[in-house]
């Protein structure tokens, strides 16, 4: 969260590299598995910091040109959301019973914060939200249960997104998706993503494929 500009092994920006791509990546592997499994689920932690976020510019996914920590990080956390939903479509469009939902495990005081700080990249946001989280924040037991919902309750929706009743404490809830133009931003998400990692999501081409195999 919030970390100065860095790259990862593999050369992506930090943030969009290990909040997103890496879990695309993952997917990607396990998209046999989950075909195969009746209502599995996929469930990507978000942050309230998606609503700072802007959509994956293909000619600049990284912020080279005018990088910032916490723009960076919501970008990532945005990226989270659209991935949940972009999933959930190509699920529900093969007929499947798995469902991709993303949480948010609201102001939890876990390490998140200080880790910020002690790595330089929050600059005074970073300490204020030292100081509230160790002041107000959830422990992180509460902190897990919007995810817990997420990947358990039977009723759970898929492409829904769980969070805190008061959006940064409370109990775990359904919230709105309130923000527009995730079309685009998800059609955005998947070139962006492709590109990066030369790896695509493609649950239809999934699904057949499996099928096959099936086939005496």
């Amino acid at each position: 969260m919030a970390m100065p500009q860095g790259r990862t092994t593999d050369g992506f920006e930090t943030q969009l590299g290990i909040n997103h791509l890496g879990h695309w990546a993952l997917t990607t592997r396990l998209l046999p598995a989950l075909v195969r499994t009746r209502d599995a689920r996929v469930v990507t932690v978000t942050s309230g910091a998606q609503h700072t976020g802007r959509p994956l510019d293909p000619g600049d996914p990284f912020l080279l040109r005018d990088y910032d920590p916490w723009r960076a990080y919501g970008n990532s956390k945005l990226a989270n959301r659209h991935f949940a939903q972009g999933l959930d479509r190509q699920f529900q469009e093969t007929g499947l019973s798995v469902r991709a939902l993303t949480a948010h495990p609201g102001l939890t005081n876990s390490d998140i914060q200080s880790t910020t700080v002690t790595a330089g990249g929050g600059g005074g946001l970073g300490r204020f939200f030292l100081a509230l989280t160790r002041r107000i924040g959830m422990d992180t037991e509460r902190g897990a249960l919007s995810p817990l919902r997420a990947a358990t309750d039977p009723r759970a929706v898929g492409g829904a997104l769980y969070g805190p009743r008061w959006g940064m404490a409370g109990a775990p809830v359904r919230r709105r998706l309130i923000r527009p133009g995730a079309d685009r931003a998800i059609r955005l998400l998947w070139q962006v993503s492709w590109q990066l990692t030369g790896l695509d999501i493609d649950v239809a081409r999934v699904a057949a494929r499996t099928a096959s195999t099936r086939r005496p």
